[in-house]
């Protein structure tokens, strides 16, 4: 709890020197702190920020679990078995490093320009972060727990329950956190093309009509909402691995 009130202290020290740098300045372009916040309300207030916000949700939710559930599987199978991990690892070194938002083009073509290849998009390139965290994550869990378990007369399912899950859910949280911070950034990227719905499209509709005080606004709604999903996370990873106590 005390690295979250640091960080709300922080916002509010960022939020001060911006509102003074902005008096210093006097530029349009660079309004105060509180028109910013005063703009932020007025969007809630007609409904226009929750519809934008509900859309970019949608699309990180769906990004993050369609990609999550084949990448968690792969990487574990790869983790487990050098074998499969020979054989996927080249497609790894590969797909990794590629400029995947340079795919856009060829994902509207083969998927259109509506919902679902803005969510392919997302999901395409956290993908393998997931997979690559997964698969390490795997690897680390000694062979000889499993061998004591299978001593014990333990089954599959009691290895997978009882050492396998347990092992795997930290890295999985981490994973999921590092990918949680790529899915918002890209989704901006998506939202600016072929959109009329989402923050990132409420930002460049902003930019174009040189409504400032509304960009940022949905600059700092989207940077929220980036702080409350990974706020959700640590608090579930807390719940679920109560054995991980967080020292920061």
């Amino acid at each position: 709890m005390k690295k979250y009130i640091r960080v709300i202290l922080a916002l509010l020290l960022f939020g001060a020197l911006w509102q003074g740098i902005s008096v210093l300045v006097k530029r349009p372009f660079l309004p105060a702190t509180t028109d910013v916040v005063m703009a932020l309300f007025r969007l809630a207030a007609t409904g226009k920020l929750w519809l934008h916000m509900r859309a970019s949700l949608f699309r990180i939710f769906w990004a993050l679990i369609c990609s999550s559930i084949p990448a968690i599987a792969l990487g574990v199978a790869a983790g487990r078995s050098r074998r499969f991990n020979s054989m996927i690892s080249p497609f790894l070194y590969l797909l990794h490093p590629l400029p995947k938002a340079a795919f856009l083009p060829i994902i509207m073509l083969v998927f259109g320009i509506g919902e679902v290849s803005k969510i392919f998009l997302v999901g395409f390139i956290i993908f393998s972060q997931i997979i690559v965290t997964m698969r390490d994550a795997a690897r680390q869990v000694p062979d000889e727990y499993i061998d004591i378990i299978h001593s014990l007369g333990a089954g599959k399912i009691a290895v997978i329950r009882h050492v396998m899950i347990p092992a795997l859910l930290p890295g999985f949280f981490t994973g999921s956190r590092v990918s949680l911070g790529t899915a918002i950034a890209v989704l901006f990227f998506a939202e600016t093309f072929a959109s009329e719905r989402g923050l990132g499209y409420l930002i460049v509709d902003a930019w174009t009509r040189i409504a400032y005080r509304e960009m940022y606004a949905a600059i700092l709604t989207l940077s929220l909402l980036g702080f409350i999903l990974f706020i959700f996370m640590d608090m579930l990873e807390q719940f679920i691995c109560p054995w991980r106590v967080s020292k920061t």
